[in-house]
């Protein structure tokens, strides 16, 4: 192809961390990421189905709230495998308020949306983080796709558990998306009238993302041109053919189809900052089938986002985050009741777990008043 988003394999040494997932591309070419990707499938299998309650998560446990491993159904008859966290001094007269959190692109519960989940949990909400179908330890085959319908779904079922527990207020029931959970959590409110209020965290548009390309968007020289997209698309539907005559699948969303810019070169290298030390990687955590750029590149979270108004919606995203404007683009577009939180001095990863940036108490003032 004409152009490459992403180098030969052969010809550079990368490593890739992309909306919590990590793409390794190796010098050796081919035959070395083709065993990289065959050690994450391994994973993978041996992790998918743990459904244990032991404490496996990137964060320190709580002594101030229980945890529980729950599991639910969504309407696509995939089970999904949440971890729930409750106050330990609750009223049990009394129903609570309660926050679903959605996890970054390719991550799991055991990471940033756990953390988010239990430090709720603290503040006297009933949470629960749970794994996107396919991925984790939620069902659904083929193993690590993604779906914008079913992760749409999912927070949908979320709702439906929540809302038929013992403890919960079923007319007090809010979202928070973290990254790429983001722009799913969007469009599921826009679906689901019984989300009463809208958080995003350093929200990514996924659908924007795989049009555009990773970085700092919409830089014009450096947003994927419709040849470029055109021959990502063609890889893709390619790769359909391989797996239809019983080929092997790729696990690798990133690709070879286009030309790596500079500004998602930065991007990259800001995703390393979580996913490549032991502050992020958990064995769950594992790259998306190529085959799923077709249903990103068609996905619109933005599309009717006004529609959700009058429910309130926060839109929070780190002053330095190259994703800032995903959140920006999505603010300007929503109706009221609506507020655009810019923390100083962050970028993007930072607000995955670091307790001294992340603005839980605007977080939990939000819901406190709109629950």
């Amino acid at each position: 192809m004409k152009n490459k988003l992403f180098v030969a394999l052969g010809t550079i040494t990368l490593v890739l961390f992309l909306f919590g997932t990590i793409f390794i591309f190796a010098s050796g070419g081919e035959e070395d990421a083709a065993n990289n990707r065959e050690e994450n499938e391994e994973i993978a299998v041996q992790t998918a189905t743990v459904g244990t309650s032991e404490w496996d998560k990137t964060f320190p446990k709580s002594d101030q709230v229980t945890h529980e491993k729950v599991s639910f159904n969504n309407r696509l008859g995939i089970e999904l495998v949440a971890d729930m966290y409750i106050p330990n001094d609750i009223d049990t007269s009394a129903k609570l308020p309660a926050i679903i959190v959605g996890h970054p692109f390719g991550g799991v519960k055991e990471q940033s949306s756990g953390l988010y989940a239990q430090e709720m949990a603290e503040r006297g909400f009933v949470t629960i983080a749970f794994d996107a179908s396919y991925n984790g330890e939620s069902g659904g085959e083929p193993r690590n796709i993604a779906s914008p319908e079913a992760f749409v779904e999912d927070f949908s079922a979320a709702v439906d558990y929540l809302g038929t527990h013992d403890l919960v207020d079923r007319d007090r029931i809010g979202v928070i998306g973290v990254c790429g959970s983001g722009g799913f959590t969007i469009n599921a409110a826009q679906a689901d009238p019984r989300l009463k209020a809208v958080a995003t965290v350093s929200m990514y548009d996924m659908g924007r993302a795989n049009r555009e390309g990773l970085g700092l968007a919409p830089v014009a020289d450096e947003v994927m041109t419709e040849e470029e997209w055109r021959a990502a698309l063609e890889e893709a539907a390619e790769q359909r053919w391989i797996e239809a005559e019983g080929g092997e699948p790729i696990q690798d969303l990133v690709g070879s189809a286009v030309e790596l810019k500079p500004s998602q070169e930065a991007a990259a290298a800001e995703f390393a900052e979580y996913y490549g030390t032991s502050r992020g990687q958990h064995p769950r955590s594992v790259p998306m089938s190529l085959t799923s750029r077709g249903a990103l590149m068609n996905f619109f979270p933005f599309e009717q986002i006004e529609t959700i108004s009058p429910r309130p919606m926060l839109f929070i995203a780190g002053e330095n985050a190259h994703s800032r404007y995903y959140s920006e683009d999505a603010y300007e577009l929503a109706g009221e009741e609506k507020e655009l939180y810019i923390v100083p001095n962050t970028g993007h990863v930072d607000l995955y777990d670091n307790m001294e940036l992340i603005p839980f108490d605007k977080l939990e003032s939000f819901f406190q008043e709109n629950l």
